[in-house]
């Protein structure tokens, strides 16, 4: 496989005179695991079908595979769309067989196949159910297992996570790191930060149909602002020290301090000072920074409005 399986060159598309997606460019490479990242409405759902072919940019160039997308692609991409749907009727063995079949597999390897598949994922007993009689949880991961059942060289996971309670949301993550440890590129979009925090290599992130952000997980959380948690039963000699350090300060219902530091202030500082003043600590926490604080930081509250905040204290 080449090494940028996926280029996007200066990418729009207009809809109805709006603009869903301005003049986007990335590269993805081979093995990567990317997390594409944004608001609902972001533009993030446009792309991935420019990238697949699905629907054609007004302007930019889209490279799948070395080639414009088409049929050079066959059996080599795993796409799940946002849309879900399965046929009601068919049992999720149908279901995946078919998913198979559709990506060049023949007629009993297909159904070996999506045997196999639902074995490995725990869904032994769902074989034979009908599509209508699962829960949601069940047949959305039975919709991804037909995404992968082929074993592309390429997955295209468009917000895989939507709806899903958080134990079926470990679940998926794990099937994810199950196949990027086959060496396999992905790409999978979602408007929650905290599972790109967990399974990414690198992020993507789009903001009013614009890239705003393109980079390591980690260069991402460097952008955000650092916070500290303090509280001390001298409340007053306390704030004397950490508010000339602080670009912001907000009393917590328990009592304690958080603040969030001025840029050329580190953590260690604010410690070495309080111990230097002799003041006594309830609580000392540098708390560690999240996508959405850096994301945040990076288009203001405004951009990310539709964003939950992931762990927000």
């Amino acid at each position: 496989m080449s090494q940028s399986p996926l280029i996007l060159d200066h990418v729009s598309k207009t809809f109805s005179g709006k603009m869903a997606v301005n003049d986007v460019s990335f590269t993805v490479n081979s093995g990567e695991i990317v997390g594409f990242l944004g608001p609902n409405g972001a533009g993030k759902t446009t792309t991935l079908r420019m990238a697949l072919g699905l629907i054609k940019p007004d302007a930019g160039a889209v490279s799948l595979f070395g080639d414009t997308p088409g049929a050079n692609a066959f059996g080599r991409i795993g796409f799940l769309p946002e849309e879900r749907g399965l046929y009601k009727k068919q049992t999720a063995r149908e279901s995946i067989a078919l998913m198979a079949r559709l990506n060049g597999i023949k007629g009993k390897e297909a159904i070996r196949r999506a045997d196999e598949m639902l074995d490995r994922y725990g869904l032994s007993d769902a074989k034979k159910k009908k599509n209508k009689d699962m829960s949601k949880g069940m047949a959305q991961k039975v919709q991804l297992l037909g995404a992968i059942v082929h074993d592309p060289e390429f997955y295209m996971l468009d917000e895989p996570f939507s709806g899903l309670d958080p134990v079926n949301q470990k679940i998926l993550e794990d099937m994810v790191r199950e196949i990027a440890s086959r060496d396999r590129t992905i790409v999978f979009s979602t408007h929650v930060m905290e599972h790109a925090e967990r399974l990414c290599d690198r992020i993507i992130l789009m903001s009013g149909g614009k890239k705003v952000f393109d980079g390591t997980t980690q260069a991402a959380l460097a952008t955000a602002p650092r916070r500290l948690v303090v509280g001390s039963d001298d409340m007053e000699a306390l704030l004397a020290v950490v508010t000339p350090m602080s670009e912001k300060l907000v009393k917590r219902e328990d009592g304690t301090f958080s603040l969030i530091m001025k840029d050329q202030v580190k953590t260690q500082t604010v410690l070495e000072q309080l111990v230097q003043k002799q003041i006594g600590l309830t609580r000392y926490e540098p708390k560690a920074p999240t996508l959405h604080e850096a994301f945040v930081a990076m288009v203001g509250n405004d951009g990310l409005h539709s964003l939950p905040e992931d762990g927000a204290e």
